[in-house]
């Protein structure tokens, strides 16, 4: 029966077999008692019960044509149920609230005429207006209290009660926000009424009487929390990203940079920087330049096995180049906006799909993450191992201890973080291991520890970082390889920082002292370029350098910094110079590139649900 409807009631059910049968005919009866007949329809959104409701839903709807059924196969979340209900609704005034029947149901009609009169594209209840405030008790009432401020002051809305169970919106502006909308569980709510507000909509607000009805379902540690997170991610997509330009993030990123390095010169003369970089040898800072020069080949070659596992054959000479246009991106633009340029380049000189090159980039970035992370790992693990964390924690605290830090309180110390490096190799080899399994593991896990949307994004990040082995761990062989490039890649960039360190007079190490630093000042250096704060990560990656080069061995902090700095420079310049020269070969202007590889974002966004009418 959809001929007529004016107004869908949604009743979002997950094992409510106790209690819908009583909701519906309440509904109905409160429905009928306002409404024409024939105007409105129930609809009961079972979200992948494991109880009756199901059985009795279906029962209800075969007896009365003014029920229907939506059913989903798989728990969709109290938003994305209500979006999958709202879809197969016919009505232009979509109401929902729960099925507890907290909400005192003589609200109704005032609900639904809000809507339905034209007054308000939006309408909720509220249990917090003041001097209409319910009685709730404190494990429900503080925490409510306290999200709800969040909400106000961090998202800016006017509104008092964001979770209430009780609203309406129209069909124009359902449609209007629901591709905004990103949470599909509980958060889905305030997202639907702050995206209203900041999107000029109207939206109103009016005092109900509530009563509470059994347990509530928000778990008061693991949905406040994710809802927490929404709230900072809701902040950022509404009230910064739509400031974040082009322009604004090239000047921020180049602000960061010469903060950070101006920051150093707070604590190492520039002075005497400046003397250490005299001081420096050419030959073996010519001699870095050249071993690291040779790693770009051996770069074009892991990406040309990552895209053969994906079926693209490419020459080497084209793939290096793009690797090089693509790093030099980095250099330029923060936010590793470079990464989306070689999707740009292979697509438009190749004709390589955008989620290819995607997906392409993913397994080239997780290969660098495991082999950095292993490095740093494996020394660690050798420490350990080998009984040589007694010598490194004398040699930290007679460094950089001040005589604060003994040699036993940094011996605990390099020995907690050894175990951590060998529980993170660990869980990389568990990572390739999952990725080599054709089951979903992760998903698998974290469903069972939570169902929220938080943990859902974690889920996503997690299982975009193990489909990027999967794209090349299918095969043992490809995996071996690329895993073997990877190795030598780096090796040869920490060999490149040996050279230019040793270009310094000051610098006297013993050979196992100077491994252990190299490793450690690269691995960490580039993973805190990780985070895409600067260009290249500069200021970033000589902070790093320099701690582990002065820590671990005692290098003057001047001359590290030196070091650190020109370090970076040399591994620089090459990419620079091979990327101006790949840019001509290959005819491709790098701010185009930029600007035009937002198509990279078209990625697919699969749903695992199979949601069915009955």
């Amino acid at each position: 029966m959809t001929t007529g409807v004016e107004v869908s009631v949604v009743l979002p059910a997950y094992n409510e077999a106790d209690t819908i049968e009583r909701t519906v005919e309440v509904t109905l009866d409160t429905l009928a008692s306002f409404l024409p007949a024939d105007t409105f329809e129930v609809i009961v959104a079972e979200d992948g019960c494991e109880d009756r409701t199901p059985e009795i839903a279906d029962r209800l709807a075969a007896d009365d044509d003014r029920v229907r059924h939506l059913h989903s196969d798989e728990r969709l979340g109290r938003g994305g149920a209500l979006e999958f209900a709202f879809d197969g609704a016919a009505g232009d005034t979509l109401v929902y609230f729960d099925t507890d029947l907290a909400t005192d149901m003589r609200h109704l009609e005032e609900l639904v005429e809000r809507v339905r009169s034209g007054e308000a594209d939006v309408a909720t209840g509220s249990r917090w207006m003041p001097g209409d405030e319910a009685d709730r008790p404190p494990k429900r009432g503080v925490p409510s209290r306290v999200y709800n401020g969040l909400v106000r002051g961090v998202l800016r809305s006017d509104l008092r009660d964001h979770q209430c169970g009780f609203k309406a919106v129209s069909r124009t502006a359902f449609e209007r926000l629901r591709d905004d909308v990103a949470d599909d569980h509980w958060f889905w709510d305030t997202e639907l009424l702050v995206r209203a507000q900041r999107a000029g909509l109207t939206v109103v607000e009016f005092p109900v009487e509530w009563e509470p009805k059994g347990d509530s379902k928000v778990d008061l540690v693991r949905d406040v929390f994710g809802m927490g997170s929404q709230i900072v991610r809701l902040w950022w997509e509404v009230a910064v990203a739509p400031r974040i330009t082009p322009g604004v993030t090239l000047a921020a990123g180049l602000l960061i940079t010469v903060l950070a390095l101006g920051l150093m010169t707070v604590y190492i003369p520039v002075g005497e920087v400046l003397a250490a970089f005299g001081e420096a040898a050419t030959l073996p800072v010519a001699a870095a330049a050249v071993v690291y020069a040779l790693s770009w080949p051996l770069r074009g070659a892991r990406y040309r096995d990552i895209l053969r596992e994906l079926g693209y054959e490419e020459t080497l000479g084209f793939l290096t180049g793009a690797v090089f246009v693509s790093q030099t991106g980095n250099l330029v633009f923060p936010a590793r906006a470079g990464d989306a340029v070689r999707a740009y380049v292979v697509k438009t000189r190749r004709g390589i799909p955008y989620p290819t090159g995607g997906a392409s980039l993913a397994a080239e970035r997780v290969f660098d993450l495991l082999t950095i992370t292993a490095m740093a790992g494996v020394v660690l693990a050798g420490l350990l191992v080998g009984g040589g964390t007694a010598e490194l924690a004398t040699a930290i605290s007679g460094n950089v201890g001040g005589g604060v830090l003994t040699p036993t309180a940094v011996q605990r110390a390099v020995q907690v973080a050894a175990a951590v490096g060998v529980a993170a190799v660990g869980v990389l080899l568990a990572t390739v291991a999952t990725a080599r399994s054709d089951r979903n593991l992760v998903r698998a896990v974290v469903d069972r520890l939570s169902s929220d949307s938080y943990a859902a994004y974690v889920a996503g990040v997690v299982e975009e970082f193990v489909g990027g082995v999967q794209t090349v761990a299918g095969d043992g062989r490809s995996a071996l390889r690329i895993g073997a490039s990877s190795l030598v890649i780096w090796t040869l960039d920490v060999v490149t920082a040996l050279l230019v360190l040793v270009a310094f007079p000051g610098v006297q190490l013993t050979p196992t002292t100077l491994l252990t630093v190299g490793f450690f000042a690269v691995s960490v250096g580039n993973l805190a370029k990780v985070l895409p704060l600067s260009p290249g990560g500069i200021g970033l990656y000589e902070a790093a350098f320099t701690a582990f080069a002065v820590g671990l061995g005692g290098v003057p902090a001047a001359t590290a910094f030196a070091a650190a700095v020109l370090d970076h420079a040399v591994k620089n310049l090459v990419t620079v110079v091979g990327g101006v020269g790949s840019m001509l070969s290959l005819n491709v202007s790098l701010t185009t590139a930029v600007s035009e590889a937002e198509a990279v974002e078209e990625e697919l966004d699969g749903d695992s649900s199979t949601p069915t009418d009955d």
